[in-house]
């Protein structure tokens, strides 16, 4: 009978693992179906924003002293004299090929002028959130593991004040002390990683910084929470009676259990982070996603305006994607409420 329960482990392990596959990928599935009427609402309330502006080429190619003969021509050529939702799934088909139509402004396309701008943004964005996890995570365990000491406290207090610090203010203080005072890093500009990466990290850190005071706080916070909340469970206690390892017990049992939350937030953090680029990139004179957006919009570019929303949508969806996929993988409860 011993041999026969060796025998029937691993196959019982395998069973587990192809469960386990299934029941995640289900959950992928359910995901994309959620995600999919989201982009396509988050797209055609994009389009009918620059529909309902009213605006036109006109003033941008023509000057303010067109005829209305030569403004109606323009109109035509651009396909703004079709009705509202022809153009719309024109448009939204050239969005899924790729194409994110031409700027008024320049006439060039609009996919070309975001490309390096993006690259910008995303680098302060990618690095503002792993400086994030990286320092709000740690935050994070230590309040949980010195719970109720001057330690906990003292986390919780840096949390509270730095979630309340605007990333302009901060991202002033850093140049101040870094760049003027310092002189150890640049005041602004960027420089591309094929310029080499040591280059590249000391134009985009102080951004970086200046983003991630308000993820670091709340990943923080929630982690915090998370870990005191499942060191009370039963499962933990029943694995310290167990005789298990602290080690085993806090990232097989308490961490894997609390992580949820601290993780979720990150899906609500990530568009704050490309929202407030465009003040961070005004401050360290980045010309990225937020500038772009911005020199756009004063223009009366709807085209690029319409580019920039749509890509952010994307980039937000695709991101909480990935998010849930992760709780999905390390929180089996989770594929359960997807």
């Amino acid at each position: 009978m011993a041999t026969a329960s060796i025998a029937l482990a691993p196959h019982r392990g395998s069973l587990i693992i192809r469960h386990r596959s299934r029941q995640l990928a289900g959950a992928i599935w359910r995901l994309l179906a959620a995600f999919v009427p989201v982009f396509l609402l988050g797209s055609f309330f994009t389009f009918l924003l620059g529909s309902i502006s009213g605006l036109n080429p006109a003033p941008l190619q023509l000057g303010d002293g067109a005829s209305l003969s030569a403004v109606h021509a323009l109109e035509q050529k651009w396909g703004l004299t079709r009705p509202f939702f022809d153009q719309y799934f024109t448009w939204l088909g050239h969005v899924l090929s790729g194409n994110l139509g031409r700027s008024w402004a320049n006439n060039n396309p609009v996919s070309t002028l975001l490309e390096g701008r993006a690259i910008i943004t995303l680098s302060a964005a990618g690095l503002a959130l792993l400086i994030g996890i990286v320092f709000g995570f740690a935050l994070g365990a230590l309040a949980a593991r010195f719970q109720n000491t001057w330690v906990d406290r003292l986390v919780t207090i840096l949390s509270a004040t730095i979630s309340t610090l605007p990333p302009f203010i901060v991202g002033v203080v850093l140049i101040d002390l870094f760049a003027t005072s310092l002189h150890l890093l640049p005041a602004a500009g960027y420089v591309s990683m094929s310029q080499g990466f040591g280059q590249w990290f000391s134009h985009i850190i102080l951004p970086a910084v200046a983003l991630s005071f308000d993820t670091v706080a709340d990943v923080a916070r929630q982690l915090r929470i998370g870990l005191v909340s499942a060191k009370r469970q039963h499962y933990v206690t029943g694995a310290v009676v167990r005789g298990l390892s602290g080690r085993r017990v806090f990232w097989v049992h308490t961490l894997r259990n609390a992580i949820g939350p601290s993780i979720a937030v990150l899906g609500l953090k990530f568009p704050a982070l490309l929202g407030g680029a465009v003040v961070t990139e005004s401050i360290f004179q980045l010309s990225g996603y937020g500038q772009f957006a911005t020199q756009a919009a004063v223009q009366g570019d709807v085209p690029s305006v319409q580019a920039v929303l749509v890509v952010a949508v994307i980039l937000v969806v695709i991101f909480n994607m990935v998010v849930n996929i992760i709780l999905n993988a390390l929180i089996p409860s989770a594929s359960r409420g997807t």
